[in-house]
């Protein structure tokens, strides 16, 4: 019998989804008093992890498109999140005066510097955790790897 067809493959403790499912619920709970103390939601966080990023490397268009495109989001998630980002000073939108369906972001003066806070307390929360830098780097390497084939299939 190949492993695919045992029956304790139905169970929930062997499917990876339920594993990456737990584990994701479980790291974004870590990260909420972080995220408390800079106002921040865990979206909120992942789309400005990508607008520091841009910071530094700027893409060619730094668009609600991009931004969704590298977040893997809809832009229906994505700009309520943006409002909310906007409203709390951190970033700007703007549309383009070429094309009014492209809105392009920048980051305020205040987003910018909340990065500076973000560092120290993301150090505090992996000791705490007691995590291992080499480990995560590893599992942020074979979660990357599954997610790339996920997304090739698409």
């Amino acid at each position: 019998m190949k492993p695919f067809e045992h029956e304790d493959a139905l169970q929930l403790d062997n499917q990876l989804c339920f594993k990456l499912y737990a584990a994701s619920r479980a790291v974004i709970r870590a990260y909420k008093p972080m995220l408390d103390q800079l106002n921040l939601t865990y979206p909120q966080y992942l789309a400005m992890l990508v607008l520091w990023e841009w910071q530094l490397v700027p893409p060619p268009q730094p668009t609600v498109k991009a931004l969704g495109e590298r977040l893997l989001l809809d832009s229906g998630t994505l700009t309520p999140l943006l409002k909310r980002l906007q409203q709390l000073g951190l970033l700007l939108r703007q549309r383009s005066a070429e094309d009014e369906r492209e809105v392009h972001l920048a980051l305020t003066e205040a987003g910018r510097a909340l990065r500076q806070r973000v560092l120290p307390l993301r150090r505090q929360l992996l000791c705490e955790q007691g995590v291992e830098v080499d480990e995560l780097a590893e599992l942020r390497s074979r979660v990357g790897q599954l997610l790339d084939r996920f997304m090739a299939s698409r």
